[in-house]
């Protein structure tokens, strides 16, 4: 049995002024390409509200109030260092007026594995050809926009 740790994270869904998605494609040697959130783990002592502003401001110089938490989940996968985790992941919806992102902030790990960046909508999500996580955010999107109207 593989022992699992525990990991605090912010995931960030940040709009644009048309309400796409901003998403990061990650590629790393041990796994096909995949698209997933700004976001991150919690350092320690951290809480989620105060990752969630510092992965914003890191991972795309946006200096923005991320909010309450809008939803939860709880997965596990292996991180792109290897490590089996037990995530427990908490989303905050942020809305900014632009789409230039600023990536200075991101770290060594990020810098090797993130490739790229884009704004989708929700029907590029839904059928887009690599993956995406997490794999239900389109239901998740069309939840909270639906609740926000």
């Amino acid at each position: 049995m593989t022992t699992r740790l525990p990991r605090p994270a912010a995931r960030l869904l940040l709009l644009d002024p048309q309400d796409r998605l901003l998403m990061f494609r990650f590629a790393a040697d041990d796994r096909p390409p995949f698209w997933a959130t700004a976001g991150g783990g919690c350092d320690p002592g951290e809480s989620y509200e105060a990752a969630a502003r510092r992965e914003l401001i890191e991972e795309t110089g946006f200096d923005l109030d991320p909010g309450p938490q809008v939803a939860r989940r709880q997965v596990q996968f292996i991180t792109l260092e290897g490590d089996p985790v037990d995530a427990d992941e908490r989303y905050f919806l942020i809305r900014t007026a632009t789409t230039e992102i600023a990536i200075h902030g991101h770290t060594e790990l990020e810098r090797r594995v993130m490739a790229g960046w884009r704004w989708f909508t929700r029907a590029e999500l839904s059928d887009w050809p690599e993956k995406i996580f997490p794999e239900d955010i389109v239901d998740l999107l069309e939840a909270l926009l639906e609740r926000a109207r």
